[in-house]
């Protein structure tokens, strides 16, 4: 059957490459984990992130990254990146989502990267704060960011068919989240507070068996748009409002989008339109699916990954062994040997 002109079937799992890319970026942060300078580990990532996203088939344009040109010299927003030929990709990058953890040495720090067809991204214009709720698929209809978190409770425990009192919500550890972790407690639910990653709240949420039943809190926008796609992915809920956390925050969302007029909620199919999605994470400390980055004697470095797609539904878990020299890692030289096992 021939392919329509324009169309943006994909002949293969795009998201089987972009496993190579995070697994590039989480070996090369792996090394600078413990140390305190999570600076170094980021650049370390986005350098091999970049570096092996140049090797993956397709003509791609960071939609997500590391900030604007001037301020990323690397990943910046509007960078293209792969090889040129088609499809046409929009890409949502994070290749250390969870800097502070990682310098700290804590679990939870991944490198992740999200995917779709060109035009299929939210866009989050000048906001940088979000306040999202993500439950999993089986509580997907029951969430409502414009409840309160005691009624999302409720509807979310009916959903699964346990009390309230069973339920864990993944809250970021912020002095902004004092009264919303007060209202969770006082509907009976347990709090799981976190100082970083809410990528990966999300995962923990959407994704079965963790012990998360939902995030709620305000977060990274740019970092809702890449969790998105994972959610999305594994058929769960998600909805969002951007909510300033300063007035020149503010003022800059007035003058781009007018006043008053970005402050609707976005729900997952505004954050990603298309129903072919991608979203790849690797490990570099561990978390409660993922085991983080290992040196080990004989074998080399070992890394396990995430791959999920959200046209097929395909979910796989990947565990990858790379025969590279750990002392090459962790000096001079490291990123041309990293580069050149993972793209192999």
């Amino acid at each position: 059957m021939s392919t329509p002109p324009g169309s943006t079937i994909l002949d293969r799992n795009l998201g089987m490459e972009l496993v190579r890319v995070t697994e590039a970026a989480a070996i090369s942060a792996a090394p600078h984990m413990g140390r305190g300078d999570g600076k170094a580990g980021d650049r370390a990532a986005v350098e091999a992130m970049r570096a092996v996203l140049g090797t993956v088939r397709m003509q791609g344009r960071i939609v997500i990254g590391e900030g604007e040109k001037d301020e990323a010299p690397m990943l910046f927003n509007g960078e293209e990146v792969g090889s040129g030929d088609p499809p046409a990709m929009d890409l949502a990058v994070d290749p250390v989502e969870g800097t502070r953890l990682l310098a700290l040495g804590l679990p939870n720090a991944i490198a992740v990267i999200a995917a779709a067809p060109a035009g299929s991204f939210w866009n989050p214009g000048a906001s940088f704060y979000m306040d999202k709720i993500v439950a999993g698929a089986p509580a997907a209809e029951a969430i409502d960011i414009e409840r309160s978190p005691a009624e999302n409770l409720r509807r979310v425990a009916e959903a699964l068919e346990r009390p309230v009192e069973r339920l864990t919500v993944f809250v970021l550890d912020k002095p902004r989240h004092l009264e919303l972790v007060r209202e969770i407690r006082r509907a009976g639910a347990r709090v799981a507070l976190h100082t970083d990653g809410d990528v990966m709240g999300a995962l923990l949420a959407a994704y079965p068996g963790t012990g998360i039943d939902l995030l709620m809190g305000i977060g990274g926008t740019p970092e809702g748009v890449i969790a998105a796609a994972a959610v999305k992915a594994l058929g769960g809920g998600m909805q969002g409002r951007r909510t300033p956390q300063s007035e020149t925050e503010r003022a800059r969302l007035d003058e781009s989008e007018g006043r008053g007029s970005w402050e609707g909620v976005v729900g997952i199919s505004d954050l990603v339109r298309s129903e072919d999605a991608f979203f790849a994470a690797t490990a570099i400390t561990g978390s409660p699916f993922l085991q983080g980055v290992r040196y080990d004697r004989g074998l080399g470095v070992t890394t396990e990954s995430l791959a999920i797609r959200a046209g097929s539904g395909s979910i796989r878990h990947i565990r990858g062994t790379h025969r590279l020299n750990a002392g090459h890692i962790f000096g001079r030289g490291g990123l041309d040997e990293v580069v050149g096992a993972i793209a192999d």
